[in-house]
C-alpha cells in the first residue's frame, strides 16, 4: 500500500462525488454506492495524510527544540540556529495538517 496523499484523497473525494451523482441522474443505486464508498475512501485517505503531516511535524519540531537548547547551552551558534528552523519547519507542517 502506498503512503497516504491529501491528493490522491481529494482526487478519489471527487470522482466519488462524480459516481454518486451519476447515479443519482440515472437512478442506477450499483453507481450511488460506489461513488459514497469512494468519497469515503478519499476522506478517510486525505485524514491519514494529515496524520503522518502533523507526526513528522512533531517530531521535526521537538527535535529542532533540543537542537536549538543543546545549541544554546554549549554555545554552537549554527546547532542553535539550524535547530530553530528545523523547530519552525515542524511548526509550520504541524499547522498545515491540523
Amino acid at each position: 500500500m502506498s503512503e497516504p496523499s491529501k491528493l490522491n484523497g481529494n482526487i478519489n473525494s471527487v470522482a466519488g462525488s462524480v459516481k454518486e451523482t451519476i447515479g443519482n441522474l440515472t437512478g442506477s443505486t450499483d453507481w450511488q454506492a460506489a461513488g459514497k464508498k469512494q468519497q469515503a475512501e478519499g476522506a478517510a485517505e486525505i485524514k491519514a495524510a494529515e496524520a503522518k503531516g502533523y507526526a513528522e511535524g512533531l517530531t521535526n519540531q521537538v527535535s529542532g527544540k533540543v537542537d536549538n537548547v543543546i545549541g544554546s547551552i554549549t554555545g554552537d551558534k549554527t546547532k542553535e540556529a539550524s535547530g530553530a528552523a528545523q523547530e519552525a519547519a515542524g511548526k509550520a507542517q504541524k499547522a498545515a495538517n491540523s
